[in-house]
């Protein structure tokens, strides 16, 4: 018996090859060697037509998982690295390449219930991320595990009363301190950074070690307001300088740190997590900034 999963992609910012889009948007499409084995048994269709390796996504498409009842009874498996836990929020440390959320099947939102403890509050609802971070991006990301919780989380977001503090290594000699007021979509957006450490770079000129704190919250804005000052991230595969994109190694964009008040015990929170051994590479000394 052949069951027919479906998948609508939203709007994206740029062609991303099938091979590379399909992993974890089906249940039992959790890994890269899967989605090759579907694609060759002609499982996967697009608009219609048989999907292959060199099939590109642009966005808007109808990916049809033609699955057979077997490879149905499949579970997400995905550990989750728990920075901090309590009865009524969660934080964990997102892995790259993993959506927070979304109609696939492999999320970060799917993976919450199996890695964190069930409140025992009146008001439990299963874990819920109150933002979101991009599918490249690595860092902190807070979870509400109660529905007092996520109301209250979110009015700290709404009123910009959560401090987020991103690192990210940038391409290209910067100045050492600023603030970018550029807007995005033609709505305001401000972030300031500042330059922590600088290397030469053979290929790059000059990489920076760059902290980051968003004023606004629009999409993609780190990574725009970057490239806008002619610093991008190093391994942004969308917002890049001709002849100065890095390929292979991800995006070394990461939130490294939360600051708010609980809003239930009213203790002043600061939740840390140390920079990724991709950015300690370069800059060994600097795994915990904070």
């Amino acid at each position: 018996m052949i069951l027919k999963q479906t998948h609508i992609v939203q709007e994206l910012t740029g062609p991303i090859r099938l091979q590379e889009y399909g992993v974890g948007i089906f249940q039992q499409i959790s890994t890269k060697s899967a989605l090759k084995k579907a694609l060759k048994k002609n499982q996967i269709t697009v608009d219609g037509v048989v999907g292959s390796t060199a099939t590109f996504i642009k966005g808007g498409e109808i990916i049809i998982y033609h699955a057979t009842e077997k490879e149905t009874n499949t579970r997400l498996v995905l550990t989750l690295k728990v920075i901090y836990e309590d009865e009524y929020m969660a934080v964990i440390n997102k892995p790259a390449g993993i959506l927070v959320s979304g109609n696939g099947f492999k999320t970060v939102a799917n993976a919450l219930a199996q890695n964190l403890s069930p409140s025992t509050l009146f008001d439990a609802v299963g874990p819920k991320p109150v933002h979101r971070l991009d599918y490249a991006t690595t860092g902190l990301l807070l979870v509400g595990k109660t529905s007092s919780a996520i109301t209250a989380l979110n009015k700290l977001f709404e009123h910009k009363e959560i401090t987020k503090t991103y690192y990210a290594v940038t391409i290209g000699s910067q100045i050492p301190a600023g603030v970018i007021d550029d807007a995005i979509d033609d709505k305001p957006a401000s972030s300031s950074f500042k330059v922590v450490k600088t290397l030469k770079s053979e290929r790059f000129s000059f990489l920076n070690l760059v902290k980051l704190n968003p004023r606004t919250g629009r999409r993609h804005q780190l990574r725009k307001h970057l490239l806008s000052i002619g610093n991008p991230i190093l391994g942004d595969a969308t917002y890049f300088l001709e002849g100065l994109q890095l390929k292979g190694k991800g995006l070394y964009l990461h939130a490294g740190t939360l600051e708010f008040i609980h809003p239930f015990t009213q203790e002043k929170m600061k939740i840390v997590t140390s920079l990724p051994k991709k950015f300690r590479k370069l800059f060994p000394e600097e795994g915990l900034l904070h």
